[in-house]
């Protein structure tokens, strides 16, 4: 029995000695001069302006909410899309209801106006 399991036991044990052996190896070897240049926070090519302490407009997680839940609900279609002819009419009833209380939903949200930056 431990036999099926041995490839996998020794890419664990690989993978984990060739991280470790990364790390070890970059401590090493590595220059440990510490720049304000090196320090600095890199913000894609701009100066950092202000203090990282900001606050942010409730608009930004109230987008990033709704986007994440109307991916996780059109990740539901690839299963249905897969056992589609398995499921025949009632699979097609039920994903047209699911779509449409999607869509319900999304439109809601579109006139309360939540998806408008300001």
């Amino acid at each position: 029995m431990l036999g099926t399991y041995l490839p996998i036991i020794v890419l664990l044990v690989v993978a984990v000695l060739f991280g470790l052996g990364s790390v070890v190896l970059s401590s090493l070897i590595g220059e440990k001069k510490k720049t304000p240049l090196k320090v600095a926070p890199y913000e894609c090519g701009v100066e950092p302006v202000g203090t990282a302490r900001e606050r942010f407009s409730i608009k930004f997680y109230l987008i990033a909410m709704l986007f994440i839940l109307f991916d996780i609900e059109a990740v539901f279609l690839y299963p249905w899309a897969i056992l589609y002819k398995r499921l025949g009419l009632f699979g097609l009833v039920e994903m047209g209801l699911f779509i449409v209380i999607l869509f319900v939903g999304y439109i809601y949200v579109w006139k309360k106006g939540a998806l408008e930056w300001e």
